[in-house]
């Protein structure tokens, strides 16, 4: 079986999804939502809606579309172009997660939701995810807006975790089309170098031994991974030998001597060294504020 890169880094990453609420919409309406330090996530589950972001062209949404924003973005949703661009509107509070906006009869449901982490798992990925009408995504969008319909107990339980499973299956379906981090392991090359790195992050690896697991020159996979990824072999294994070390520190009581050898480090200086450049602050305070 391959290894599931996806899986790793959303587990890793500490990412966690919350369904904020469904917005009722009517006519003449736009809500504008500040940037914020979680990813946004929309989707528009009934008639159409539009949308822009950080003041570029509105574009319209309609039933089945969904849109990601991985940065949390400034952004602004409304009832058409016009909306988006020169209006603003109060949103009513219906109850049970849900609120009204807009005037007129209900012409678009929405729902909202923001996902929250620990280390950034999406610093590849643009401003903005946009995926239209996708197939898989139409049960789970179902079930969410059935539990908000009608709560039951443990709605709140149920609705967080298909959030979680409604990122994995956007992700899934978006990123083998695009140009992107997770996008770039179709690469056979570049896929199987970093699917080698993620099954054994503390071997000692060169970018020779690396090259021999994938079964190509170390030129070819230079030139590959950094036209694809953006940065060298190496430079991604310590990128993410940090990652799994800042989940560790957060999750276990392993020593330092512990964190630094599941990483590959043989040397806590030489870890404390690296992870502080990664993290601008030493594994050990690291883990303190973590856990305060």
């Amino acid at each position: 079986m391959n290894h599931d890169v996806l899986e790793d880094v959303l587990s890793v990453t500490g990412v966690r999804g919350v369904l904020g609420s469904r917005i009722d919409a009517g006519s003449d309406w736009a809500w504008h939502a500040c940037e914020v330090s979680s990813a946004a996530f929309h989707a528009v589950t009934h008639g159409s809606i539009w949308f822009a972001v950080g003041g570029g062209e509105p574009f319209e949404l309609r039933a089945g579309d969904m849109i990601l924003l991985p940065h949390g973005t400034e952004h602004v949703l409304g009832s058409d172009a016009h909306a988006v661009a020169h209006t603003s509107s109060m949103a009513e509070d219906a109850g049970a997660g849900v609120y009204r906006i807009g005037s007129g009869e209900t012409r678009a449901h929405i729902l909202c939701a923001h996902y929250e982490y620990d280390t950034p798992p999406f610093t590849s990925l643009p401003d903005v995810v946009v995926l239209h009408g996708a197939d898989e995504l139409e049960d789970t969008l179902r079930i969410i807006g059935r539990e908000l319909t009608t709560p039951r107990p443990a709605t709140s339980l149920i609705l967080n975790s298909l959030v979680d499973v409604l990122l994995v299956q956007l992700l899934r379906a978006w990123l083998p089309t695009q140009p992107s981090w997770l996008g770039a392991l179709r690469d056979p090359v570049v896929g199987a170098a970093v699917a080698k790195l993620h099954a054994d992050p503390a071997r000692e690896w060169t970018t020779a031994t690396l090259a021999r697991e994938a079964a190509v020159s170390r030129a070819t996979l230079t030139r590959r991974f950094t036209s694809t990824l953006g940065e060298s072999p190496g430079a991604y294994l310590t990128r993410w030998r940090m990652d799994l070390a800042a989940r560790r520190l957060t999750d276990s009581d392993d020593s330092l001597e512990q964190v630094a050898a599941a990483v590959g480090y043989t040397s806590v200086y030489a870890f404390s060294r690296a992870f502080s450049r990664a993290r601008a602050v030493p594994p050990g305070r690291y883990r303190a504020a973590a856990r305060a």
